[in-house]
């Protein structure tokens, strides 16, 4: 079935290949969103060994998928081949820091604000959270697709569709994660449902923006990889694995996240 995969999006236009497979992503999200219909809550620690797995597939998807392919098709030696994947892997960081310091959102734990002062409801506050999440990883997906539509070697469709199963994994209990807060809050199904899922309609938006602009300028696709990578590395340190600590769960968390990076890893070398 895979291999069929590979096949048909091969045969249709990469930047056509990219959004569906970051539609596939936003629906996963849904799919985990979708988990308010049928529980109102859900037990901390299961929770945080799935942020934890999220973790760990983020972690993963940044070196096998992106950092890797980035110094690869790189020229030079040495520190020159590094150059572009150092240079991007920063202006990934540094673009989600900006983001974090001035978009308001709510962390996970409801406890903590940041970002500029805003009279949104909390609501909005969360999924704007788990949106900053989903910029990177639909521009990850986006910009392989646009190094096959380049016809760069290290770019390839099984590659791209491979990255888009991990992203779509980990988009599971991030769909859970906004949906179910929302609930305990009060908010009917139907809502906390729609907000969840809501979360990740920025994965094909980004998808696609990155893959067409990268198959015009050709030259950005190592420096691309890399900013999608640091920006990937940033929310899992700046808030995923932060958000497992809050309780009595690290070692679950930490299970999950080792759990996650093998999951990614093997998903990545076995058909990537």
């Amino acid at each position: 079935m895979f291999e069929q995969l590979i096949q048909y999006l091969e045969s249709i236009d990469p930047i056509i290949a990219a959004l569906y497979a970051t539609l596939f992503t936003w629906l996963v999200t849904a799919a985990g969103a979708s988990f308010v219909f049928f529980f109102k809550n859900m037990n901390r620690t299961i929770l945080d060994g799935m942020l934890g797995f999220t973790g760990g597939v983020m972690v993963a998807a940044s070196y096998w998928s992106l950092l890797s392919p980035a110094i690869d098709m790189s020229e030079g030696e040495g520190f020159v081949k590094v150059l572009p994947a150092a240079i991007g892997f920063l202006m990934g960081a540094l673009f989600l820091f900006a983001l974090d310091k001035t978009l308001p959102h709510l962390h996970i734990n409801f406890k903590e604000t940041e970002g500029i002062k805003s009279p949104w409801q909390r609501t909005t506050l969360l999924v704007l959270a788990i949106t900053l999440h989903n910029i990177p990883e639909g521009l990850a997906v986006g910009v392989l697709f646009g190094g096959v539509a380049a016809g760069i070697p290290e770019a390839s469709i099984a590659g791209a569709v491979t990255l888009a199963i991990g992203i779509g994994i980990q988009n599971f209990p991030e769909g859970i994660a906004v949906s179910m807060p929302l609930r305990r809050m009060g908010m009917s199904r139907r809502k906390s449902f729609m907000y969840g899922q809501a979360s990740a309609i920025v994965e094909p938006i980004a998808g696609v923006l990155g893959a067409v602009a990268v198959s015009f300028f050709t030259p950005m696709l190592p420096y691309a990889l890399a900013f999608a990578a640091g920006a990937m590395i940033f929310v899992v340190v700046e808030e995923v694995i932060p958000e497992t600590q809050q309780d009595k769960n690290t070692d679950i968390a930490t299970l999950g996240f080792i759990g996650g990076f093998i999951v990614m890893m093997s998903l990545d070398v076995a058909l990537g």
